[in-house]
């Protein structure tokens, strides 16, 4: 029986040092990006937009020193150039990775977890030509940031832990808190924004989420006079049986400390549902969709609020590429005018 186990004892570890002889510390190369025609009508018929633009182009680098140590970055292009203030150029993502199992840690430049599509965003993931309004300004997508991230599993349970950057207080308004976004250039860390999040995925094709963000963003960098913000958001999306639907609502809450603001809010949701009809096609994935929405940026300012009734058909010739087309009717208040958009998306 010694003898056995001795033999078994050490196969293990022979096994384990043959893994890490195996392993080959290497680099890897990614990317996402798309075209977008948008066109919009006033209630009158009149065209009032006609544009074409090439509205991201993304490169990601990796690199894997280990089996648990990576480094893991993004670098993106806003429509098609830099110059006299139009067009942008960012670094979205920059980080140490560290993956142990069921639990990991991030350093560098990273992305909280907020809605579904903060971290993962390529545009073969949504149905619509554009992101959904609400990941605009509701949820300020694509929002990253200089800090530190832990993240894990247990059982059917994701969570991760974010702290970063403060937000900009003067860059907050009525109309919400996406140009509070500091995105790493000489931000501050007084208060440090916090980012919590879980999700369930223990059934087949379905995701279950929610997140809070919390931050006393200082005012002109100034410790002492700062906005409270909270963004409470739930997410849900179900892809099985050719079914496709996602809903997500999300509300931000913003008032002065140590200043004479009044409280302010912004709110929102959409509700997508889909039917993959390529079967019938056959072919690859084929999605006609409807989306309903309202995206309030100031809740207390009617003008401030938008409805939303968008429908589309989205084909995925491969699942990482895909050609979509939308139109919708945007209403404010009792003004509707139309949307027509056309794109294409990748990622590899």
């Amino acid at each position: 029986m010694k003898t056995i186990f001795t033999i078994v004892f050490f196969g293990i570890i022979n096994m384990a040092i043959a893994q890490d002889e195996f392993f080959q510390p290497g680099s890897t190369i990614g990317g996402y990006g798309e075209l977008h025609w948008n066109k919009a009508s006033n209630a009158d018929g009149e065209s009032t937009k006609n544009t074409m633009d090439f509205h991201r182009f993304i490169i990601y680098y990796g690199y894997n020193w280990t089996e648990k140590w990576s480094f893991k970055s993004e670098v993106e292009l806003e429509h098609n150039f830099v110059a006299d203030a139009k067009g942008e150029l960012e670094l979205e993502q920059a980080f140490v990775n560290y993956h142990a199992g069921n639990w990991g840690f991030q350093g560098g430049v990273i992305l909280p977890t907020a809605g579904l599509l903060n971290e993962y965003h390529e545009p073969p993931l949504f149905l619509s030509v554009e992101r959904p309004v609400y990941s605009k300004y509701i949820i300020p997508t694509t929002w990253f940031g200089n800090g530190f991230a832990f993240y894990g599993n247990i059982s059917d349970f994701k969570f991760r832990l974010a702290l970063m950057e403060d937000l900009e207080g003067e860059g907050i308004s009525s109309d919400g808190i996406r140009d509070g976004r500091g995105k790493g250039f000489e931000t501050t860390g007084y208060n440090l924004l916090k980012n919590i999040s879980v999700a369930y995925t223990g059934i087949n094709g379905l995701r279950l989420g929610g997140s809070l963000s919390m931050n006393d963003a200082p005012y002109d960098n100034d410790a002492d006079t700062s906005i409270s913000v909270q963004l409470v958001e739930v997410n849900a999306k179900y892809t099985a049986n050719n079914i496709y639907a996602v809903l997500e609502y999300g509300t931000s809450s913003f008032t002065g400390n140590n200043m004479d603001a009044p409280l302010k809010s912004s709110s929102g949701y959409y509700l997508d549902l889909g039917y993959d009809i390529g079967g019938m096609f056959n072919c690859n994935k084929l999605i006609p969709w409807l989306r309903v929405s309202n995206v309030s940026k100031n809740d207390d300012d009617i003008s401030k609020q938008t409805d939303y009734l968008r429908f589309g058909l989205t084909w995925w010739p491969i699942n990482d590429v895909a050609f979509k087309t939308d139109f919708a009717n945007v209403t404010v208040e009792d003004n509707t005018t139309t949307e027509f958009n056309l794109g294409i998306g990748y990622k590899f």
